[in-house]
């Protein structure tokens, strides 16, 4: 009898352990790199064909106003990663002040930083990043040493490679040829880019068989359609928007896989996804933002607001469009939340938990007093609620002889003005005061040009940094 009632004990306590870790939700974020704020049907493309995407906003929720926190690659993904401005972090701009990480780089994410992967690892998560990194190339800096426990990608941008988007030499960037890593191997250099949508969705697909019994954290950050573009034969030549539109086409098939994965394997109902874009979209190789103005690299809301999805069948209702100020940072506090993890205590966090925004709680506003602009260590605009308010500054002009401009103070009621085109700062001087105090705020907290932040931490450095060659 004793024995009887042993086993029976020892058999509830496997089922209500075998629920509780079922209870652990997965987590998969898709990143592409400057897709524009319409390039896909959800956010009015009319040119691009994405049915999967379609189907992922009419199952799930899509954000009007989801900013990232840079109109560049590098200074964004650290957000991501970490929950902070990029100047919070040091990764703002590369040691020499350029306003991405490049080959060889000095600077990169400090090891020392918390990641969303770290995060997760705390409740025995399985973490993947498979894709783009672009947050430092050296060993240090790498997926694998900042929480990852695995890594398959290309570690910088497309086009930091020794082939240019016809296939030839480049002998005047001085770059190594362009490494594929598998965890801190390379095992290739300059891989053929029209397959490396496909490779990475291959790996995907076989990571969450994987890992179907146990919870994870995959971060795919898709190299397309940054420049140069390119397309599997599946895709290249079929769009209407040229190379552009070929990779947003196969970007959608890719997300189609994924999801089509995760209901396969019956775990769908226990997935979160989020897919959204590291920047706005780079205008002059065919992306579409409108009705935002601006574009890939500008503090305009072309720049910096991007589509954003969320898909979570049975936890975020289905058809649902939230317009509250949500950003990027906030995915590393609410998905602490949704896991059970702590998110860092030890220092300042500038994302918030948006649970009940993607929950679609009737009661959930916005939790941001303001959100701030920056280009580099510029901080150029603010935002409060519908108003935004573009810093008076001094843009240096180009060419041996060009004098510097000054760029006047622009307040914007983006509730009626979008496109960011009519001034109202005359008839809104009350406004014009509190977006002042709160600009104030964030360059004694966070830094500008003329100083320094009293909240920031260093950057990664290694002095002997060497360019990655296999």
């Amino acid at each position: 009898m004793n024995r009887f009632l042993w086993m029976a004990a020892a058999c509830i306590l496997c089922v209500l352990t075998s629920a509780q870790a079922a209870k652990q939700p997965n987590f998969i974020i898709i990143f592409c790199d400057d897709l524009g704020y319409a390039d896909i049907g959800p956010f009015g493309s009319k040119l691009h064909r994405t049915p999967n995407l379609d189907k992922m906003a009419a199952e799930g929720i899509k954000f009007t106003n989801f900013y990232v926190t840079s109109g560049v690659c590098s200074p964004s993904r650290s957000s991501l990663m970490t929950g902070c401005y990029p100047a919070r972090v040091g990764l703002h701009h590369n040691e020499t002040g350029r306003w991405v990480l490049f080959p060889g780089n000095k600077r990169g994410l400090n090891p020392g930083e918390i990641t969303i992967a770290e995060v997760l690892k705390q409740k025995g998560y399985a973490t993947a990043c498979i894709g783009k990194w672009h947050l430092g190339d050296q060993p240090a800096y790498l997926p694998t040493r900042q929480g990852f426990d695995y890594y398959f990608g290309i570690p910088y941008s497309n086009d930091m490679g020794a082939m240019n988007g016809a296939g030839e030499v480049v002998t005047n960037r001085n770059y190594p040829p362009l490494p594929l890593l598998r965890n801190e191997k390379i095992i290739e250099t300059e891989p053929d880019q029209r397959l490396i949508t496909k490779r990475y969705t291959k790996e995907v697909l076989s990571y969450i068989r994987k890992n179907k019994d146990n919870p994870f954290f995959l971060y795919f950050p898709q190299t397309m359609p940054h420049a140069p573009q390119f397309s599997s034969k599946s895709f290249a030549g079929k769009s209407k928007n040229g190379k552009w539109g070929d990779t947003v086409e196969e970007i959608d098939w890719s997300v189609g896989k994924v999801l089509e994965e995760l209901k396969k394997q019956g775990i769908a109902e226990n997935t979160f996804v989020t897919f959204l874009s590291d920047n706005g979209g780079a205008l002059n190789w065919g992306a579409n933002n409108a009705p935002l103005s601006g574009g890939k690299g500008s503090t305009m809301e072309g720049g910096q607001r991007v589509p954003f999805l969320g898909w979570w069948p049975g936890t975020i209702p289905a058809a649902t469009t939230n317009h509250e100020l949500a950003t990027s940072m906030d995915l590393l506090p609410t998905i602490a939340k949704f896991s059970g993890a702590q998110a860092p205590v030890d220092r300042v966090i500038d994302g918030h938990d948006i649970r009940a925004l993607l929950l679609n709680k009737p009661e959930a506003e916005t939790p941001y007093e303001a959100f701030y602009y920056y280009y580099r260590r510029e901080l150029q605009a603010v935002r409060s609620g519908h108003w935004k308010l573009h810093l008076q500054r001094t843009q240096q002009g180009r060419g041996k002889n060009a004098k510097p401009k000054t760029i006047p103070m622009k307040l914007i009621n983006l509730n009626e003005d979008i496109a960011e085109k009519i001034n109202v700062a005359q008839k809104h001087p009350e406004v014009v005061k509190q977006l002042q105090q709160l600009a104030e705020h964030a360059r004694r907290d966070i830094g500008d040009l003329r100083q320094v932040g009293a909240n920031t931490r260093a950057p990664g450095h290694i002095e002997d940094a060497v360019q990655l060659r296999r």
